[in-house]
Parts: C-alpha cells; structure tokens; sequence
C-alpha cells in the first residue's frame, strides 16, 4: 500500500460512539467474532490491521491464548501496546507479512481487506502465515455507503468511507476468499460479512501427479 492511500486508525471509532443504534450493531459484530474464534480454540492469533488494539481487547485476547497484533501505523501500534501491555504487536504492511509460513493457528483480519490496493495479495499472505483458520470481515457493499449517505456522510464520494479503495458485496467478498480458503461458517453482523475460513491443504510436491 503507498503511504499516500493509508488513513490511519478508524475514520469513524465505533467502538467509542454512545449512538445506541451504534452499541447494539457493534455489539453483535463482536458477539460473533468472540463465537468464531472461540469455536475453533486457537493457541495463537495473529490479528492484521489491529489498530490500537479494540478488537483484541473485546474479542481476542483470551486466558491460554498468545496474541500478536500488526499494523501499517507505528502510532497505533504503540497505542495498543500501551493500552495491552504483555501483548505482542509489530508494525507491518498486510501485503507484506514477516512471518514464517503457518505461523499463526488463526489469522484475523477484520475491517482490513477494503482498505488495501491489493486485497488478493493480502489474502495470499493470510492463507500463507495461517496454519488453518482466518477470520475476516468487511463492509457489507453497497449498504454501507447507502448508509453513509443516509446519515449524511460523504456526499462527495456516494457514502465512500475515506480510506475505503475497495467495495465488497457479499458475492464479490465470497469469491475473492474462496480463492485460498474454504468457507466454514458465515456471520452477517448488519452492515458487516464476516467469514471463518479454513486453508485448503497443501499438496506435497512429491503427491502431485502430472497433468497428461
């Protein structure tokens, strides 16, 4: 990603809006995250795109459970790891992982993929440091710029959050992870998809047969 497209943190922080239409779509969106992860009892996370550590802290972070936070912004990286101290966190561009291959028993990457040029590449990142399992999420396109335009926001650009470069339906979202992963469970927190997915399994070189 060129520094020029990034926007750091969240435009709109809506872990910390008192809206009560807010708290009761944010509090579905973690009540199942917390449910996918748990069902799938990782031993160790890797959270992409953590931003100053909300979602760790609501959602991820769990007794017997090692965390590992990344982010493109040094600022939010300190800020998280301030607000969670013992807590692992690495600034890192999610297009570029320095992580070894299956390095994480489940990725996480929630309100990431739409803010990237090249959310296929990020993907093929994920499915590489995933041992098995990814979590992920996006806006749910076009209802959520609808929503956006209803509230009155972003006129300019038909409800485009800023910082967004990319716009999933549900359609294009399941297209776009079924290139690298399998899908296992599906949420639909309003105005949000979100998926658990599994790896598909790498063939030994020695057990691949031939094309004829």
């Amino acid at each position: 990603m060129q520094a020029s497209e990034f926007i750091e943190g969240n435009h709109f922080d809506k872990y910390r809006s008192r809206h009560p239409i807010h708290c009761r779509l944010v509090h579905r969106f973690l009540t199942d995250c917390r449910d996918l992860v748990q069902s799938v009892t990782p031993h160790r996370v890797l959270e992409i795109g953590c931003g100053p550590g909300d979602l760790a802290q609501r959602a991820l972070l769990r007794p017997g459970v090692e965390y590992v936070g990344t982010d493109l912004s040094q600022r939010q990286v300190g800020i998280a790891a301030t607000r969670l101290p013992g807590q692992r966190f690495v600034v890192a561009d999610a297009e570029r992982l320095p992580f070894v291959d299956s390095f994480a028993d489940l990725v996480v990457g929630c309100e990431v993929l739409e803010h990237l040029r090249d959310p296929e590449r990020a993907l093929a990142e994920i499915a590489r440091v995933s041992k098995r399992f990814a979590l992920l999420s996006v806006p749910w396109e076009p209802i959520w710029r609808i929503l956006n335009v209803a509230r009155g926001k972003y006129w300019s650009s038909f409800g485009n959050t800023p910082g967004h470069l990319q716009q999933f339906s549900r359609r294009a979202f399941r297209r776009l992870v079924t290139t690298r992963f399998r899908i296992i469970d599906q949420r639909s927190p309003f105005p949000w998809t979100m998926f658990l997915l599994e790896k598909f399994p790498c063939v030994p070189e020695n057990q691949k047969r031939s094309p004829i």
